[in-house]
C-alpha cells in the first residue's frame, strides 16, 4: 500500500499457516505503558493522517490516507495480529481448503454493521462483486482477479458481461464458497486486506453517499468527515472482533507538513504521529524520551518511472534507470539526511517479509558514479535531458528527494529536481492519473506478509498499484507460476525468480527500507506499532 510518509505496512515474521484449515491465532498487541494512572475508555485519541484520495469505500483505497481510516471502520474475514503479523480470524470462524483453489468460508454469528443490520455471507459476496465490476471504478478491483469469473465483471477491455463472479457462491447466511481460477496457496492472507470487507445492504442503493458517510462493521464507527481537516470516529459498542477497543475512538487529523504534526505532538495537540519528519530524526528520542518509538516496519521507498510514456519505453531505457540508480549514494543519504533510520535497499521486497532475498538488485543498487554515467550514455540519456521526481510535500520527503537529486546531478551531470505536490492526495491523483513526466516517489508497505504483495500487486500487468504502466510477459508468467505453487514457501521462492526480472527492466529504483520512527503525547499510553507501520489502534489507552 502506498503511504504518505514511509511506505506504511512487515514485521520480521515468517508465514506459518500452510495447513488446509486456517484457524485463529491468539490476539494481543504487547507493549508497555509509559505511565501509570487511570485511563478513560470513553476518550478519543488523535492520529496524524492525510486526506483520503477517494471516497471511503473499502476497495477504493490503496494509499494510507484512506486505508488506515477504512481498516478501523470495517473488518473482514481475517486480519493480522499486531503482535506477530500472523493471520487471525475475525468475522470468519474458519477458511478451509483442500486444494488451494476452492475455499469454504464459515462466518461467526452475531456480527452487525454500525446500522444494526447483521453481517451475512451475502454481504461479503455482494461487496466483492460490486468492487470487482468495471463500472464501479474501484481502485483495488484487481485484488479480486484470482476469483473465477472476474474476467466477466472486469474484462481487459470493453464493458462487463456480468455483474457477479461465478466463483462466489452463497450457501446460507454463515457460509459461502470462493473458487479461484487456479491454485493460490497464500490466498487466505490476501483476505486480510481491507478491500475484502463486507458492505451493508443499504450501501448498494447509494454507494456515493456511503462513500462520504461509511457504515462498516469494524471497531470504530464513522462520525464525521471535515474534508482536508479531520475524520472523526467513535467506538462501536456492538463490535464482535477479538480486538475490543480500550479507547473511545480515533480522530484522524490531516496535516500539510510533517513538521506541523511533530510540533503538535510536542505540545500535546496530537496524540500519535505517523513518522517524525527528517528534520527531527536526530532529536526525537531525546525530545520524547520513553514516548519515542523505533520499531521494524515492512516497507520500502522507491522511485518509480512513467513507463507509459513513449520516451521511457524500450530496452535501452532500462540502462538509463539502472544508471540513475547507481548514481544515488544510498549509504551517505541514509546515514546523514535520514540519520541512520533507514537501511539501503538491495531488492524490491522489504526486509523481513517471507521470500525476501537480499541482493536481487545486484550492482545496480550500489553507488558507482563512473558506471552510472556509462549506463545512462549507453541508454541514450535521460529523456529530455532532465529528471523531475514528484513527491508529496506533506510527508517529510523534501530533504531526501533533494539529496537524491544532488547525488544524481553531481555524479552524472543530469539535471534533477524535486517536484513537490501540496499533499498526498494531490500527488496520488497526479500519479494514478498519469499526469506527471519522468519519475515519482512511490513507497510500499506490506498489505500481507509475503513477497508476492511487493511484486505481483505492484509490478504485474494491470495490478492496482502498478502506477508505472510496466508490463512484462516474463514477469507475469513467473508470477502466475509462483501463485500455482503447492505451498506458501514454494510461492515465495517462485516470486524470487519473478523479482529477478525487475533487475533487467528496472521499472523502479529501490532506495531504502523503513523503520517506524514515531512517538506519542502524554495524553495516551500503551502505544505500540505493528510491522505494517500502524499503531495497534484498539489497544491505545487515553489517560484519565
Amino acid at each position: 500500500m502506498p503511504s504518505a510518509t514511509s511506505a506504511t505496512r512487515v514485521r520480521r515474521a515468517v508465514i506459518g499457516a500452510t495447513s488446509a484449515a486456517l484457524v485463529a491465532t491468539g490476539c494481543g498487541s504487547g507493549g508497555s505503558s509509559s505511565s501509570g494512572g487511570s485511563t478513560d475508555a470513553g476518550k478519543t485519541f488523535s492520529y496524524q493522517s492525510s486526506e483520503p484520495q477517494n471516497p471511503l469505500q473499502p476497495a477504493n483505497a490503496n494509499e494510507t490516507g484512506g486505508g488506515r481510516i477504512l481498516q478501523n471502520l470495517f473488518k473482514g474475514l481475517a486480519d493480522y495480529d499486531p503482535s506477530n503479523a500472523q493471520l487471525r480470524m475475525q468475522v470468519a470462524q474458519s477458511i478451509d481448503t483442500s486444494d488451494s483453489q476452492t475455499f469454504n468460508v464459515t462466518l461467526k454469528s452475531g456480527w452487525t454493521f454500525h446500522d444494526g443490520t447483521p453481517v451475512k455471507a451475502a454481504n461479503f459476496v455482494n461487496a466483492w462483486n460490486w468492487a470487482a465490476t468495471t463500472a464501479n471504478n474501484q481502485i483495488n478491483s484487481s485484488w479480486f482477479a484470482d476469483i473465477q469469473g472476474y474476467q466477466d465483471v472486469h474484462p481487459a477491455s470493453g464493458a462487463s458481461t456480468a455483474t457477479t463472479m461465478s466463483g462466489l457462491t452463497v450457501t446460507d447466511d454463515t457460509h459461502f464458497t470462493i473458487k479461484l481460477n487456479g491454485k493460490v496457496s497464500y490466498f487466505p492472507y490476501k483476505l486480510g486486506y481491507i478491500a475484502f470487507s463486507p458492505l451493508p445492504d443499504a450501501f448498494f442503493s447509494d454507494p456515493a453517499g456511503y462513500g462520504q458517510k461509511p457504515v462498516g462493521n469494524g471497531p470504530y464507527q464513522f462520525v464525521s468527515w471535515d474534508h482536508n481537516t479531520q475524520v472523526v470516529t467513535k467506538t462501536y459498542p456492538g463490535y464482535m472482533g477479538v480486538d475490543k477497543p480500550k479507547n473511545g475512538g480515533v480522530v484522524f487529523k490531516m496535516y500539510t507538513t510533517a513538521e506541523a504534526a511533530y510540533a503538535d505532538l510536542q505540545s500535546n495537540n496530537l496524540d500519535v504521529i505517523d513518522q517524525v519528519p527528517p528534520s527531527a530524526l536526530a532529536t526525537y528520542k531525546s525530545d520524547l524520551g520513553d514516548r519515542a518509538i523505533d520499531s521494524p516496519q515492512g516497507a520500502i521507498q522507491n522511485i518509480g518511472f512513467t513507463l507509459y510514456q513513449p520516451e521511457w519505453q524500450g530496452a535501452n531505457t532500462a540502462k538509463v534507470r539502472q544508471g540513475l540508480s547507481m548514481a544515488i549514494d544510498r549509504n551517505t543519504i541514509t546515514k546523514t539526511v535520514l540519520q541512520g533510520s533507514r537501511t539501503p535497499a538491495s531488492a524490491w521486497t522489504a526486509e523481513g517479509v517471507e521470500g525476501y532475498k537480499a541482493g536481487t538488485c545486484g550492482d545496480f543498487c550500489n553507488f558507482d558514479a563512473a558506471k552510472a554515467k556509462q549506463l545512462i550514455s549507453e541508454g541514450g540519456g535521460v529523456p529530455g535531458g532532465s529528471l523531475k521526481i514528484t513527491y508529496n510535500a506533506d510527508g517529510g520527503h523534501k530533504e531526501w528527494v533533494d539529496a537524491v537529486c544532488n547525488s544524481i546531478r553531481q555524479n552524472t551531470g543530469v539535471d534533477c529536481v524535486g517536484d513537490p505536490k501540496a499533499d498526498f492526495k494531490t500527488a496520488r491523483e497526479a500519479i494514478t492519473g498519469h499526469t506527471i513526466n519522468g519519475a515519482f516517489r512511490t513507497g510500499w508497505v506490506q498489505d500481507y506478509p509475503l513477497n508476492a504483495n511487493f511484486l505481483a500487486d505492484v509490478y504485474k500487468t494491470g495490478a492496482a498499484a502498478n502506477d508505472f504502466g510496466y508490463s512484462s510477459p516474463q514477469f507475469d508468467q513467473l508470477a502466475n507460476q509462483a501463485d500455482a505453487a503447492d505451498s506458501i514457501q514454494a510461492s515465495a521462492t517462485g516470486y524470487q525468480q519473478a523479482e529477478a526480472v525487475l533487475a533487467q527492466d528496472f521499472p523502479a529504483i529501490p532506495l531504502w527500507y523503513y523503520r517506524t520512527n514515531s512517538g506519542y503525547s502524554t495524553n495516551v499510553k500503551n502505544v505500540t506499532f505493528d510491522s505494517f507501520g500502524n499503531p495497534a489502534w484498539t489497544q491505545v489507552e487515553v489517560n484519565g
